[in-house]
């Protein structure tokens, strides 16, 4: 097993850093089990590249922000600046890609009315099926980018939104408890520019259960949070 100590230690020699790596993130690589027949082979296995090349990207930016001038930082043309917005890049990179890989590919999807997902989705949209269709109208407005519905830690409420590549409209003080990956490398092997059909067929497969478990962890942070900002 490959300690961070390990990946610091790899990426200072690969660098050929003067001073030690001790500060940086260090992002690992989760396993997911993409079951889902309404993708293939190829598309799967593409995907999970990109998502490594994500994660060795952040560790690289992340070790180089280690020793990076900052006395030389600016709003035009500075490293130090470049790098920020590369690490915010990458980072919601690896992680949008970790919520969307695990909450999909559930060959057996299904959602309760009994369930606080369900019930909290039907209270915050006015019924569940407005929340669909507001989430694939999300699916449908992104360019290359996100659906998330989000658990909103001011209004304590449940939303819909889009975020265009990894980083540009992220709401402030969002939660996310279910993403859809709505990029074209998701897709356009299997459904070349069709993202509506892709995206039903993935709605047809979220994990609910994986979904329920992050409702409930959002309400606990939002309970925590709540008068306290």
């Amino acid at each position: 097993m490959i300690k961070n100590s390990d990946i610091k230690k790899i990426i200072n020699e690969s660098l050929n850093l003067k001073e030690p790596l001790n500060e940086s993130l260090v992002a690992q690589q989760k396993t997911f089990n993409l079951a889902t027949e309404f993708q293939s082979g190829a598309t799967k296995k593409a995907h999970e590249g990109l998502y490594q090349n994500y994660l060795e990207a952040f560790n690289r930016i992340s070790a180089e922000l280690d020793t990076v001038d900052r006395s030389a930082a600016s709003s035009n043309g500075s490293q130090y600046r470049s790098l920020k917005q590369d690490e915010t890049y990458n980072m919601n990179a690896i992680y949008l890609h970790e919520y969307y890989f695990a909450n999909v590919s559930d060959l057996a999807s299904n959602i309760n009315m009994d369930m606080l997902t369900y019930m909290r989705l039907s209270r915050d949209f006015g019924d569940f099926d407005k929340w669909q269709n507001d989430f694939i109208a999300c699916c449908l407005s992104a360019r290359c980018g996100w659906a998330i519905t989000y658990y909103n830690i001011f209004t304590q409420t449940y939303m819909n939104t889009f975020v265009d590549l990894h980083s540009l409209q992220v709401p402030v003080g969002c939660i996310p408890v279910l993403v859809m990956d709505v990029w074209q490398h998701a897709y356009y092997r299997d459904y070349l520019s069709d993202v509506k059909t892709f995206t039903y067929a993935m709605m047809k497969e979220i994990n609910w259960g994986v979904v329920e478990d992050r409702v409930k962890k959002a309400e606990k942070v939002g309970m925590l949070l709540k008068g306290g900002i």
